[in-house]
């Protein structure tokens, strides 16, 4: 029973996983496919003021950094740090053993 409870668990966390991995892959998709538009754009109504970088700069970061999340990169809160966190709020909702008893 308790082997078949770990099992489905190991399965969520790498479904959830496999779905963080693919939700990176279509914003990196909509990324490269959007911007060249966005270029193409700016080049054909205004190139004497060139606003793609803007695009390619503010929504580049956004992507890397959520690149940076999901391939567990992060510099700040990795999976480390989470359970780090998990532990301490484990660790202070622990019912205290009363010294009278």
């Amino acid at each position: 029973m308790e082997s078949n409870h770990i099992e489905e668990e190991r399965y969520y966390r790498a479904q959830k996983r496999v779905e963080e991995i693919k939700q990176f892959y279509q914003h990196l998709t909509v990324y490269l496919l959007c911007n060249p538009i966005v270029i193409a754009v700016n080049l054909m109504t205004s190139p004497e003021f060139l606003y793609f970088w803007w695009s390619l700069l503010g929504w580049g970061m956004a992507v890397v950094l959520h690149g940076l999340k999901v391939f567990n990169f992060g510099l700040f809160f990795n999976k480390e740090w989470e359970d780090k966190k998990l532990k301490e709020f484990m660790e202070k909702e622990k019912p205290t053993t009363n010294k009278w008893e």
